[in-house]
């Protein structure tokens, strides 16, 4: 497993965890250029990173290996990640991830004011730069560490160049890699400390996790940001678990009942028809590569269909992503409010000012808040009321949208075959493909079925 560190941070970091996976994984960790003992490096960038690790992996040439990566590290291993799932041949062997406190692929939330601080002393005076390093250990730990440990991290905040430091924080954290990241089907492991201000688990839900297809998402309690430094031997049982038992493949989807999918599968089902609702049935799981919407918007998308439709279906985790793939295929039915763009940019629009709305109002992102909050937003949202602070759409224009969303949720959702069995929706039943006999219904009478009509799936259908 190779191991990169956090802003300010170098190899050291990892040495308690290092510790405790030994025998099962050998963690080799690594320093970024401008930190530890790569202080001379220019290469600061993510991409120029990622590319002086992915050279240093390849020199290893591994048959197994996995990647790490601690805040500043995560934003590299994920684009390590996504060069080894689109075939780069010297990063054969690649098999999943592990993102502590990670810097997502969008722009990392920090606030102006901290981002000038820490840009400002990291060049001072000795004595301002040792205390400031030592405030900044304390602010990034969920408790205070032994004098030893600190000792150790401020040494490594205090070697780091400092035009390496200024160029996360002024480029390199700002950088957006949420659509070429998209979203990984590696397992990956996301962990997060509960007193982690900027990139604690709200954070890692909103942002990280839905880049991830496979992922598990383990929140340490009390633990600050410097997780590997704070909890070495919780991280390491945590990775080892993950390695050896990485997630499994998400579902294939909700299984039709077996009287239904026998008509499907029968002769009084066209070949058209079957075919199509088999590509409805089929489930690709949370892998699903949107490309109208970026990963952020599909998740929100997702977060907002799951509090539209009901919960008992079982089926519907996927209804956002066939609306996205509408969108990106620029099928549709056919008309617009006038007031609203065309639908691809009112989506992406009105799904990072739903995002804003939650923020202004809860301090994390809507995909983050619990059920109840998300529905007080979803109410205001269609009745018009939602509070924006700034946005392409007033809230008109958003309870207008959200009434297209609306309608493509239950379209899309009432077209499913598992939506069509759950109501014993029969009419598929009605023509197979030789039209000059098309078998047709014979019973015709309130309350009787035909013996080839699978029942209901629900006994009451409002």
């Amino acid at each position: 497993m190779f191991c990169l560190h956090y802003l300010g941070g170098s190899a050291c970091e990892w040495e308690g965890v290092r510790r405790h996976l030994e025998p099962n994984v050998v963690a080799v960790p690594f320093d970024l250029p401008g930190f530890g003992t790569a202080v001379d490096s220019s290469c600061t960038s993510v991409e120029g990173m990622a590319g002086v690790i992915a050279d240093r992996i390849a020199a290893m040439a591994p048959s197994r290996w996995w990647i790490a990566g601690h805040s500043m590290g995560a934003k590299v291993a994920l684009a390590i990640a996504r060069r080894a799932e689109d075939g780069d041949r010297k990063l054969q062997g690649f098999e999943g991830l592990v993102l502590l406190a990670g810097s997502p692929p969008s722009p990392e939330p920090m606030s102006d004011d901290k981002r000038r601080d820490m840009i400002a002393w990291i060049s001072a005076d000795e004595d301002t730069r040792l205390r400031k390093a030592g405030e900044f250990i304390d602010q990034n730990t969920g408790v205070p560490l032994d004098p030893s440990a600190k000792a150790e991290a401020v040494a490594d905040v205090l070697r780091a160049a400092p035009k390496a430091w200024i160029a996360w924080l002024e480029a390199g954290s700002r950088e957006d890699w949420c659509r070429r990241i998209g979203i990984l089907r590696s397992p990956a492991l996301v962990l997060s400390g509960s007193e982690d201000t900027d990139l604690g688990p709200a954070a890692q839900v909103c942002l990280m996790l839905p880049h991830l297809a496979k992922a598990r998402h383990a929140v340490l309690e009390g633990a600050g940001h410097l997780l590997p430094i704070e909890r070495p031997e919780t991280v390491a049982n945590l990775i080892r678990e993950m390695v050896g038992d990485p997630a499994e493949a998400l579902s294939e989807g909700q299984r039709l009942p077996d009287a239904y999918g026998a008509l499907i599968d029968s002769s009084r089902v066209n070949t058209r028809l079957r075919d199509t609702l088999h590509a409805r049935a089929a489930y690709h799981g949370r892998a699903y590569h949107p490309s109208a919407l970026d990963a952020v918007e599909l998740s929100i998308l997702r977060g907002l269909v799951d509090r539209i439709l009901p919960e008992e279906t079982g089926f519907h985790k996927d209804i956002g992503d066939r609306i996205e793939a509408r969108l990106a295929g620029g099928t549709g039915d056919g008309w617009r409010f006038a007031e609203l763009p065309p639908d691809t940019q009112a989506y992406s629009a009105a799904l990072r000012i739903v995002d804003a709305a939650a923020r202004a109002a809860h301090e994390v992102g809507f995909v983050a808040l619990a059920d109840e909050a998300k529905d007080a937003l979803i109410v205001a949202l269609a009745t018009g009321r939602l509070p924006i602070a700034e946005g392409a759409f007033d809230g008109g224009e958003m309870a207008k949208w959200f009434e297209d969303l609306r309608s493509d949720a239950v379209r899309t959702y009432l077209a499913h075959p598992a939506a069509l069995a759950r109501l014993g929706f029969s009419g598929i039943g009605a023509g197979g493909d030789d039209v000059s006999d098309l078998p047709g219904f014979s019973e015709m009478r309130v309350g009787v079925r035909e013996p080839w009509e699978p029942a209901a799936e629900m006994e009451n259908v409002r």
